[in-house]
């Protein structure tokens, strides 16, 4: 019995910190976490908004295509003026 009481103070003096000090550090990189899951979080918001201009690239394109057909015309105009001339 004597036996028994003294590996339950062992257990309890020296098993028990060295669990206490291991759950320590596990908490410590756990919360060590958090920062960086809010800095991602930040910045996949950010590039969340970035993208809510994609659908303006269709509006863009096609003015800019039509824009392009414009000035070809135009360039088409003048060089049978200075053709004429």
């Amino acid at each position: 019995m004597i036996l028994y009481w003294i590996g339950a103070l062992l257990v309890l003096l020296v098993l028990f910190p060295v669990v206490v000090y291991l759950l320590r550090g596990v908490l410590e990189a756990a919360q060590g976490i958090v920062p960086s899951v809010e800095r991602i979080a930040a910045a996949a918001t950010a590039g969340s908004q970035d993208l809510d201009a994609v659908p303006l690239l269709l509006t863009t394109q096609d003015q800019v295509r039509q824009t392009v057909e414009t000035v070809a015309d135009y360039g088409g105009s003048l060089d049978m003026i200075v053709d004429d001339a």
